[in-house]
């Protein structure tokens, strides 16, 4: 990979206070976004049932809505499922109903609206997708926690800081996007908020990583000129790896078919925002943080120090001297 490392040196951190500004409105607008229409919640988190039909003519939506509306399933939604003749029909609430009643109870209520067959029923209690949805808030929460743990044993506390900063700045505007679309939140969804939860820390530690070696290695005392230069050595790295990724979960978004439409899109703004964030976003924050180039290298030298005497002692005590 060495072909492709650029020895230019780019000015991220002159420009910081402007990515800063311009991320403050995405998080603002996306918060807005959540408070205001909120999030589309599936059947795995809000209870109901769907109920996936393919005709073998175009669906007529009109007709089985107008034919649902004098049944129980008044409340029922009714959206295209990747084609014409394919839909699904959201039933919110619980049903005491096993599968097969549903799938029967549907042939006969629609059998006035052409020939079709019921390919999948779903069904998941208000109860369940209660706690299918606790449980994922606190699988994101632990996530945090986990990350903020971590990376302070790893590196230092500012730079843990600096990290969950840059994640919770990713996982809002991932949200907001999908608040804006109104995209189905599942379990699919979740998932990809996880995946983007790993991906864009992955990234973020190069960075840092490589900051660290550029404070422990050169004599700068100005920490956006490390932060620069160390930005500037990972950029190829950082963009060259997205840019697979992005082809690659493109791929599926616009071929995968509907099924997996969601997780695609959610992947897309998180590979996007999360290479954004680990280039211009965390170490701004680090810098923001007031991070001390001299109190880490002192405290670097203190390490190096007390790990050379342990190491005398041991070699003293190996020798028979002690």
């Amino acid at each position: 990979m060495e072909i492709f490392k650029s020895e230019k040196i780019y000015d991220f951190m002159g420009k910081r206070k402007a990515f800063l500004g311009l991320s403050s409105l995405l998080v603002i607008a996306s918060i807005v976004l959540l408070l205001t229409k909120g999030l589309n919640l599936g059947i795995d988190f809000a209870g109901g049932t769907i109920v996936q039909v393919k005709y073998t003519q175009n669906a007529p939506i009109n007709d089985i809505r107008d034919t649902l509306k004098s049944t129980k399933y008044s409340n029922a939604s009714i959206t295209k499922f990747g084609s014409d003749d394919e839909i699904i029909i959201r039933i919110t609430g619980s049903s005491s109903d096993i599968s097969n009643d549903i799938s029967d109870e549907m042939h006969q209520i629609l059998k006035t609206t052409g020939e079709f067959e019921v390919r999948r029923v779903d069904i998941v209690g208000p109860k369940v997708g209660g706690e299918l949805r606790e449980k994922g808030i606190m699988a994101l929460a632990l996530s945090m926690i986990v990350i903020l743990a971590y990376v302070s044993f790893r590196f230092e506390w500012r730079f843990a800081v600096a990290s969950i900063l840059a994640l919770a700045h990713d996982i809002i505007i991932a949200l907001g996007a999908i608040s804006l679309f109104s995209i189905e939140v599942n379990l699919d969804i979740l998932a990809a908020i996880l995946t983007i939860l790993g991906y864009s820390l992955n990234d973020t530690i190069i960075v840092f990583d490589r900051i660290r070696e550029g404070i422990q290695t050169s004599k700068e005392s100005i920490l956006e000129k490390v932060v620069n230069e160390s930005v500037s050595r990972t950029l190829s790295r950082t963009t060259l790896t997205s840019l697979t990724t992005f082809f690659v979960v493109a791929t599926l978004f616009f071929f995968g078919g509907e099924i997996i439409h969601g997780f695609a899109f959610t992947m897309l703004v998180g590979v996007i925002i999360g290479t954004y964030s680990s280039i211009f976003i965390a170490a701004s924050f680090l810098v923001q943080l007031k991070f001390s180039i001299e109190d880490f290298r002192s405290k670097e030298a203190e390490k190096i120090k007390r790990q050379k005497e342990k190491d005398k002692i041991r070699a003293m005590y190996e020798q028979g001297t002690v």
